[in-house]
């Protein structure tokens, strides 16, 4: 059985948001299965020197044309939030948690997450946003504030980036698939060409 497609994203990442509407259809096609790893950026560009578009001159402005040029090319609605970029530990946190009881259902609210916040403008940083977009998918969000609050949660985030970057992440979205690396929306039609043709 052909091997799964590991998918890395950060929720501040429009570019991600991307991908994460696009990735479990491509897979599929081709026969793939994907398993979903959410990273946070800011702690990856101390290893890597990076920093948010927007802080970048001259590549900010272009970046921010960008993102809704790219969403209207994929068909994907798309606001550039206020609020942005923004910290995403809530929403990384909600996501393992839900992951390690049910897979599709954390792959739903990621879904969530990125169409709250670059569709309809909701502040994903704001704990409060996050525990009612985790409730409108049926998860106790008593159960879910308990949880962020547990030393274990935050313990497995780290755990989950330190392993992302071992494996040589550093941005979002970033694919592998066969351990060969695609990083960004726009390597996706190469990632398609290596599932449909077995690499190249």
């Amino acid at each position: 059985m052909a091997t799964p497609i590991d998918f890395y994203f950060d929720f501040s990442s429009p570019y991600g948001y991307i991908g994460a509407e696009k990735i479990d259809a491509l897979a599929a096609k081709y026969g793939r299965t994907v398993n979903w790893h959410v990273i946070l950026l800011g702690v990856i560009f101390k290893t890597t020197g990076g920093a948010p578009l927007p802080s970048i001159p001259l590549k900010g402005d272009y970046a921010m044309r960008d993102f809704p040029r790219l969403a209207r090319y994929h068909g994907l609605p798309f606001s550039q939030p206020a609020n942005f970029p923004i910290a995403t530990h809530n929403a990384a946190r909600t996501f393992l948690w839900l992951r390690q009881q049910d897979e599709q259902l954390a792959r739903n609210f990621a879904l969530a997450c990125y169409r709250a916040y670059f569709a309809e403008g909701i502040d994903i940083s704001d704990l409060g946003k996050v525990l009612n977009i985790a409730a409108s998918l049926g998860v106790d969000a008593d159960a879910l504030s308990a949880a962020l609050n547990d030393e274990a949660v935050k313990e497995l985030l780290k755990t989950e980036v330190e392993a992302a970057m071992q494996r040589g992440v550093f941005g979002s979205p970033f694919f592998i698939v066969d351990n060969e690396p695609f990083w960004g929306s726009d390597r996706m039609p190469q990632l398609e060409k290596w599932l449909e043709t077995g690499g190249f």
